[in-house]
């Protein structure tokens, strides 16, 4: 059985990215996972701290897993991530939980203070479970997967305030993560009729040059086609996507509710939901995949 970090060593011998996928209930999981296996792809399944505060922990782990025990086969396993935590303590519960891949965040922070933390939550991790993937970020994209009329409070949409090669080298160095998520113009929501700021391919280049380890970025909603293919070329292993799948969630369930007046059976009302949002998944699976 492959392991997390064969698959991405593999996306990276092919020059491919996989999908990483924020769920929020059963409906994006089935969506995620239809969508992964009709194409053969592995896929990562990220889960907040808000989401995983509403599925339970141990809940989504268990459903990850019987998913993976019943529907698995050829490469379309999922695999698991405990996205965006900010406290150590979640940290461990996630790596308790048997997570895959475990994601400290303290980007928002002064570089001194989020090497600090950040190796403090590795120590922590590794100390649990030594071959627990452990994600840092390095640079503020803005917070929330939302709908937007404006850019991020804070976040770096400047060239000059991008995450810097020398300083992603010193924070790999001295955090030991086993991958990185930089601040390279993407951000975290999507804009409402046009698309979100450019990427800084070269920027790119640079980080995964000095870093040395894969590259995650993050924000992925709103992204052009083009710079995806471009930042994967540059050396993007694992792309998240989640703002596009809640706007899949809300448009498909208003438009069936709208269509099965007086339904009050949701088995009968969310199979209609679930394939709006499968088609979003398998159409950024194909771009990553280049399929």
């Amino acid at each position: 059985m492959k392991k997390l970090t064969d698959v991405i060593r593999e996306a990276e011998e092919k020059k491919v990215a996989i999908g990483h996928f924020n769920i929020g209930n059963l409906e994006q999981l089935k969506a995620v996972a239809r969508a992964a296996r009709r194409l053969d792809v592995p896929v990562i399944i990220g889960v907040s701290e808000g989401e995983r505060a509403y599925f339970g922990v141990h809940h989504v782990k268990d459903l990850i897993a019987s998913y993976n025990a019943e529907h698995a086969q050829g490469n379309s396993r999922l695999f698991l991530n405990a996205d965006h935590t900010h406290s150590l303590d979640l940290i461990k519960e996630a790596t308790r939980a048997g997570f895959d891949e475990v994601l400290f965040d303290a980007g928002v922070l002064p570089l001194e203070k989020n090497i600090a933390l950040t190796r403090e939550a590795v120590k922590a991790a590794k100390a649990l479970v030594p071959g627990v993937l452990v994600e840092g970020e390095l640079g503020n994209i803005g917070s929330g997967s939302e709908i937007r009329t404006e850019l991020p409070k804070g976040a770096a949409v400047r060239p000059e305030d991008f995450t810097k090669p020398e300083d992603a080298a010193r924070f790999v160095k001295e955090t030991g993560v086993d991958l990185l998520a930089p601040a390279v113009g993407n951000i975290h929501g999507m804009f409402a009729g046009r698309a979100n700021p450019r990427l800084d391919i070269e920027r790119i280049r640079a980080i995964r040059e000095a870093a040395g380890v894969p590259l995650v970025l993050h924000g992925g909603s709103g992204i052009r086609d083009e710079d995806f293919t471009a930042a994967i070329a540059a050396g993007i292993s694992i792309i998240h996507i989640s703002t596009e799948l809640r706007v899949a969630w809300r448009k498909g369930l208003e438009d069936s509710l709208d269509e099965h007046t007086g339904e009050v059976a949701p088995y009968k009302v969310l199979p209609e939901v679930i394939e709006v949002i499968e088609r979003v998944v398998e159409q950024r699976l194909r771009l990553f995949s280049r399929l």
